[in-house]
């Protein structure tokens, strides 16, 4: 396979879809002169094949076969393009047709005849917050953190970093799997449906998994960051017993209490009568240095941080 030559980015690389070549032409000197790579497609089959290589796409709504409403689809679909913002050109301006274009992932439209000056302010903009979120994005990969970006009024992922990508598909099956057309989880997306406050919280178990969704913060308008944390039963309790100095019996136990157990429950979970869960506790608690179970889930999350926070 021929490796995709590197291309000068400059100010950006900038892919205009458009069938007629009158545009082509304007656009091309329009944004060659503020600096851009012009990358060009004149049908809808050319531009997600070259969209990958672009930083912002100038997509025309109405051409002959794919129409610009299926490739915005198809981008936001594609991990590779999720978050490329797409800029419609449009001589369609009546409400329906606005909303089907915004429905379909694009972030802004200008209408026809274009104005350059008009469409090389708003690339501007729109190139300025998609690369503050690229940097972003790039530190939580790097990091290994898990993280996405949802768009709330289509319940859309517009980027996620790669671990978050593998949680996603392994916490989430069949018909809550994501959409191959980028939508979130179906359960995801029931959650922002209500509203969540910032810091809210949605817990999703998986046998002796468990995957922590936290709001975190406002990334635009209507995308919201999801912080993703994976809770594992057998690492949380291999955690306590160095921790507070407890036997492997005494961490299950103390694993147990913090996930709002009774003393029966835990009983039936490990085998064992409820008197020596009782006894165990005792333990537990003189090694801790607390009498009552409250108290023990405070100092374990202050010693732990949320790792060992009870399941909602």
């Amino acid at each position: 396979m021929n490796k995709v030559p590197e291309l000068d980015r400059g100010a950006g690389v900038v892919l205009v879809v458009d069938d007629v070549p009158d545009n082509l032409a304007l656009l091309h000197d329009a944004l060659d002169e503020g600096g851009y790579t012009v990358l060009v497609a004149t049908s809808g089959e050319q531009a997600l094949t070259r969209a990958t290589q672009a930083d912002i796409v100038l997509l025309d709504a109405v051409m002959p076969g794919m129409d610009g409403f299926e490739v915005a689809r198809r981008l936001r679909a594609d991990p590779r393009t999720a978050a490329t913002p797409i800029v419609f050109m449009t001589g369609l301006t009546e409400s329906e047709h606005l909303v089907k274009a915004f429905a379909a992932g694009v972030n802004d439209y200008v209408t026809k005849p274009l104005r350059t000056s008009e469409v090389l302010a708003r690339m501007a903009a729109h190139l300025h917050s998609a690369r503050s979120q690229t940097q972003a994005r790039r530190v939580l990969d790097a990091f290994g953190h898990a993280s996405v970006v949802l768009r709330a009024r289509d319940g859309r992922l517009v980027w996620q970093t790669a671990l978050a990508r593998q949680l996603l598909a392994e916490f989430f099956t069949g018909d809550d799997a994501p959409g191959p057309d980028g939508s979130a989880p179906a359960p995801l997306r029931a959650w922002l449906n209500v509203k969540p406050a910032l810091g809210a919280t949605l817990a999703v178990t998986q046998a002796a998994r468990r995957l922590t969704f936290v709001l975190h913060e406002a990334m635009g308008e209507d995308e919201w960051l999801l912080v993703l944390r994976e809770q594992n039963d057998t690492a949380t309790i291999a955690a306590l017993g160095p921790t507070f100095g407890l036997t492997a019996r005494e961490s299950e136990v103390l694993y147990w209490v913090l996930q709002g157990k009774t003393n029966r429950d835990i009983g039936d979970i490990l085998g064992t009568s409820p008197r020596t869960v009782t006894k165990h506790l005792e333990h537990v608690f003189e090694k801790l240095g607390v009498e009552t179970r409250t108290a023990a889930a405070a100092l374990v999350v202050k010693r732990l941080g949320p790792l060992a926070a009870a399941r909602e």
